[in-house]
């Protein structure tokens, strides 16, 4: 172990999540891509839906943290009945807390368009309300998915996720192509097949693939060393305490990013030309993906790579491997951004062809925060880092900081004409852009201090 490499270390994890990454970024820009073909109401009902998809994966991304963290622990120290209960307990306790989701998101479905939608926009709320219903079935199979890939990572393997959620990723785009668009000729005198059921259809293709791989990653990760069972019974007091212990605070976290993105959106509400602006945070978002899914992959070696260094008694190596993974990230976030910075209006055109204002808003909002998206993939790989170690605690306070005390304020007085008693810049929708870059460029700096700061190195799970 002393003579490792430590970048070879890094990337043994960090390349399947890579790929698999840029598998999720093509998956999300075919998304748009399929929708902007269908009326404008679509993009702005997807746009808004953005918000709670978010806010339901990223709960199913905390069970996984805490998967991670517990079952690498238990890897590092060489306890395999340990990483086994871990992995099984999270898998049973994910699986409830996906059904309480979903009976949740039903009925929400319609109160969460009327929130994050203009009043004028009816068609707009109409498609949103049908397609987070669709989406709704298939959270229990987000929860299982998220689980295991957490225990697979935990015990060092990044290519069963890659691969199945990969072909999780090709099923889905296959069925958005079947399913949303109408049959269509082509210029070679071929009719293109498709069941025309819109944003319906996206909804459908999402929790049928999702079902797909949940099923496949319960087949196998009996066959690797977490020996899963089928028994999703009762967890038990102990086990749930120590797996909320850590999902608790990620969750906190996720619900603090999307309540501060839902009330960023009800500022883009107010601006001009509202329903453009909301319908380009979508496919930006999905664009800006091809700067930071680099990142991500880093972030998610970089977490599991530091529960199993605290497992085995490394501190140090924890540390090493963590500062790596983050200078990595950065620097290939800066090289990304700058070629997006010339390219952000053609690529946004490319995309989104037939909504060409759509584009132009989005082109503007990809400028804008490429200008600090260098930062950003800093304090997404120490995150992670910090969450491998079980510390969700600082991670959650910083991103509340962040978020409620900076964006949400900043965007509002930067856009509007009056944010409460204050007067405002009245920037409109360059406004909301320019406070998101500003926040991501502090979370970054935050988290690079938390991480600097060490105390991850003593938290116990």
């Amino acid at each position: 172990m002393e003579q490792e490499n430590p970048t070879r270390v890094v990337w043994a994890l960090a390349g399947p999540a890579v790929v698999l990454n840029t598998l999720q970024t093509v998956n999300a820009l075919l998304d748009s891509y399929f929708v902007q073909h269908l009326p404008t109401s679509n993009l702005t009902a997807i746009g808004a839906a953005t918000n709670v998809i978010f806010l339901f994966i990223s709960m199913s991304f905390a069970m996984g943290v805490a998967s991670t963290a517990l079952v690498s622990r238990s890897f590092g120290a060489k306890d395999p009945a340990g990483y086994q209960s871990a992995s099984q307990r999270s898998l049973a306790l994910s699986v409830w807390i996906g059904v309480a989701f979903a009976l949740v998101c039903w009925p929400g479905a319609s109160l969460a368009a009327s929130l994050l939608l203009p009043v004028e926009a009816v068609d707009a709320r109409r498609q949103m309300t049908t397609f987070l219903v669709a989406f709704g079935f298939g959270l229990p199979a987000y929860f299982v998915i998220q689980s295991l890939a957490g225990s697979l990572r935990g015990i060092g393997d990044t290519r069963s996720p890659m691969t199945i959620s990969g072909l999780q990723i090709v099923l889905h785009i296959l069925l958005n192509f079947l399913l949303i668009n109408p049959p269509r000729p082509t210029p070679f005198g071929i009719v293109m097949p498709g069941a025309g059921l819109g944003l319906l259809g996206a909804g459908i293709a999402m929790t049928v693939s999702a079902w797909t791989a949940a099923v496949i990653y319960m087949v196998w990760s009996r066959t690797t060393p977490l020996r899963l069972s089928w028994n999703l019974g009762w967890v038990g007091l102990q086990w749930a305490r120590r797996i909320l212990n850590v999902a608790v605070p990620a969750a906190m976290m996720a619900i603090v990013r999307v309540t501060s993105l839902m009330a960023f959106t009800g500022v883009l509400k107010q601006v001009p030309q509202a329903e453009v602006a909301i319908a380009a945070i979508r496919p930006a978002f999905s664009i800006e993906s091809l700067t930071f899914m680099p990142a991500f992959g880093l972030s998610v070696a970089a977490s599991a790579l530091i529960g199993q260094s605290l497992g085995m008694g490394r501190p140090d190596r924890a540390e090493r491997l963590g500062w790596i993974a983050a200078h990595q990230a950065a620097l290939i976030s800066l090289v990304a951004s700058v070629a997006l910075l010339f390219l952000a209006h053609p690529v946004a055109v490319l995309l989104l062809p037939s909504q060409p204002e759509v584009a132009e808003v989005a082109a503007r909002f990809l400028f804008i925060l490429c200008l600090t998206e260098f930062l950003f993939a800093y304090g997404m790989v120490f995150t992670g880092a910090m969450q491998g170690a079980g510390d969700t605690a600082r991670p959650f306070w910083m991103t509340l900081a962040c978020m409620w005390g900076v964006r949400v304020p900043l965007a509002a007085w930067l856009a509007l004409p009056s944010f409460g008693p204050v007067a405002g810049l009245a920037l409109g929708a360059d406004g909301c852009w320019i406070a998101m870059s500003v926040t991501q460029a502090l979370q970054g700096f935050a988290a690079l201090v938390l991480f600097k700061a060490g105390h991850w190195k003593h938290q116990q799970v």
